[in-house]
């Protein structure tokens, strides 16, 4: 290749093939940097595969034993654990004021198991109530805080914005009793 020839796909060489140790050295990469599940970790690989494959003119389904293979070692070795990775979203989601029903759904797509979500909220909820603590209340606080509603909103706001703000905290998830007392709140909690 002469020095002024641009640098173009047609020459340049095709990228090394899929093997095990290309995967793993993938998986090993996301897994430092994220904390995923076992369907996250899958689909990464997946989206791999078929972009390597693409570029060498590859059929990326025979490589779906490989990345199977892979992921089994990561779940074997610990790297992957989709009853660790609820229990760790759960406790942020619940931080950021997220309900069970949007909690249910942000784990769901994530790809963690239906029954696996259930058993991360009823460990949360037999906790809370070891502690006393509602935890449906304390996210609703911990939204309306957050997005400045009810009695985080400016005074001279709140009264006008009461239906826009319990409407938001509908769409968020909470019943309408809850919203309603979070919103109709005298002070600041």
């Amino acid at each position: 290749m002469a020095d002024d020839e641009p640098l173009t796909r047609r020459n340049v060489a095709p990228p090394k093939p899929v093997t095990p140790a290309y995967l793993e050295r993938v998986a090993l990469d996301y897994l430092e940097r994220y904390s995923a599940s076992v369907a996250m970790l899958r689909a990464v690989l997946l989206r791999r595969v078929k972009t390597r494959c693409r570029l060498r003119r590859e059929e990326p389904g025979a490589f779906a034993d490989l990345v199977e293979a892979t992921v089994a070692r990561a779940v074997a070795a610990g790297l992957v654990d989709d009853s660790r990775f609820a229990q760790a979203r759960l406790a942020s989601l619940r931080r950021r004021g997220a309900s069970s029903r949007i909690v249910r759904a942000k784990l769901a797509a994530k790809g963690v198991p239906r029954d696996l979500v259930t058993d991360a909220l009823g460990n949360e909820a037999t906790t809370a109530e070891e502690d006393g603590v509602p935890i449906e209340e304390e996210a609703a606080h911990a939204y309306a805080k957050r997005r400045r509603l009810g009695p985080w909103r400016r005074p001279d706001l709140r009264g006008p914005s009461r239906d826009r703000d319990i409407a938001a905290m509908a769409r968020a998830g909470f019943s309408y009793s809850l919203a309603s007392r979070i919103v109709d709140a005298e002070t600041e909690e």
